[in-house]
């Protein structure tokens, strides 16, 4: 009777060893990671960290000045490029976003995390190859975003609450005759600042025709300005989430992922209701559908999405 009560002990132990190390292997992650905080100069700053991303084989591909003390700075590499030709909307995950912040006088350094966009982009790869790349040009403090962070099973299913859209349920701005015609017309549009709207990016996905562009939105409630200053005020700033952008894909479509999903996965503990809220930007999702439908040479006026809520 010893022998087997303490077999069952062994047993015990050994699934409770077991369920510890899978959650270990299943550790939650956030949406940023804080690189670093400094009381030095704002603009040395931003020099230093370019240089850094390029030492590190990334490629800068766009910058962005949204507001005072915000300064985003937008790259590639050949692996987010690979991994972005293997996935069928892989465009979304093809860039990285790095932000230099001055808050009240501290410089922040921050930068989206890789494999948590991975996830929450479906792509085919993890991009931990990238995630150390951007750590070890640029460091790593803590990652931020979320409380208790998000498995990436849970990620790649994500939606804010019931009623919310998926990742596989974008906003679809505008059709065109072809991937070419919908390029050409996308230019024009941003060029014409159509929808207070324009462009900080553009990437081609090389060996496929997808092209992701990263754009500035000015106008009324789909203004970046707006929309930060009323969800981004924590700490550690989310200045990373921006620039916002759209897809032009191969069927002559031109996507954007709907902001009730796009801001969703940028802060998912944001609260529906009360100071800082999804209610304080509910007309957002619909202003910012109208203002990307302009972009993308479409009819802003035919589009809308609704608010946040019900």
């Amino acid at each position: 009777m010893f022998n087997a009560l303490f077999s069952k002990l062994l047993l015990m132990i050994a699934l409770f060893l077991l369920l510890g190390l899978s959650a270990v292997q299943a550790e939650n992650l956030k949406p940023f990671f804080l690189a670093s905080t400094s009381s030095g100069d704002f603009a040395q700053t931003i020099a230093d960290t370019k240089s850094k991303l390029n030492d590190g084989g990334f490629e800068i591909i766009g910058e962005y000045a949204p507001y005072d003390g915000a300064n985003i700075i937008v790259v590639t590499s050949d692996a987010l490029k690979a991994n972005a030709k293997a996935t069928k909307f892989g465009g979304y995950g093809a860039v990285q976003r790095v932000a230099i912040t001055d808050r009240e006088g501290t410089i922040q350094v921050t930068y989206t995390n890789p494999t948590y966009l991975a996830n929450s982009y479906r792509m085919e790869g993890q991009l931990e190859v990238v995630s150390s790349a951007l750590k070890n040009s640029l460091g790593v403090q803590e990652a931020y975003g979320s409380k208790d962070g998000l498995p990436g099973k849970e990620l790649r299913g994500y939606h804010y609450m019931f009623g919310m859209p998926y990742f596989d349920e974008p906003d679809v701005l505008s059709e065109h005759g072809s991937y070419d015609d919908a390029v050409k017309n996308v230019q024009a549009a941003l060029a014409a600042n159509k929808g207070g709207v324009s462009k900080v990016y553009m990437l081609e996905i090389p060996g496929k025709k997808q092209t992701i562009v990263g754009v500035a939105m000015t106008k009324d409630m789909s203004s970046d300005v707006t929309i930060m200053k009323e969800i981004d005020f924590k700490d550690i700033r989310a200045t990373a989430h921006l620039p916002y952008e759209m897809l032009i894909h191969e069927d002559g479509k031109v996507y954007a992922l709907s902001a009730k999903f796009r801001i969703a996965i940028s802060f998912p503990d944001l609260s529906m209701a009360g100071e800082h809220s999804f209610m304080g930007i509910m007309a957002s999702p619909d202003a910012i559908r109208k203002a990307l439908t302009s972009a993308s040479g479409g009819k802003s006026e035919a589009a809308s999405s609704g608010g946040f809520g019900f």
